[in-house]
């Protein structure tokens, strides 16, 4: 039971992220907006972490195998890629490295903050 309500929470989360990424006029997916929701919820303590840390780490443990679709999608369409496979290579290794080397000069910065208090 504590699962279903763990996942109803996060889902029910997602749902209000959906309806602003409707409501506002913003060119920002309905995933970030959900994201949002969540970081303000636990930040103040409307949420606390005991309320989604199982089923969040769930899903965290299955997200490899949400990729599989895509990927399989991916070689549906090598035709249409084949003609681009460079500029998309290009821009795929500098954006995972940007977001690599962002994420941890942000964690550093996070975990020097939290050692300070």
């Amino acid at each position: 039971m504590k699962y279903l309500k763990q996942f109803t929470l996060i889902l029910g989360i997602c749902f209000a992220g959906e309806a602003l990424h409707h409501i506002l006029p913003l060119p920002i997916p309905a995933s970030i907006y959900g994201i949002f929701i969540l970081f303000a919820l636990l930040y103040f303590k409307v949420l606390k972490l005991s309320d989604v840390k199982e089923t969040s780490a769930f899903l965290i443990a299955i997200m490899p195998a949400m990729f599989i679709p895509a990927a399989v999608g991916l070689i549906n369409v090598y035709d249409v890629l084949k003609a681009n496979l460079l500029p998309y290579l290009i821009v795929t290794i500098v954006s995972t490295v940007l977001v690599m080397a962002v994420s941890g000069l942000m964690t550093q910065f996070l975990l020097r903050k939290g050692a300070k208090r």
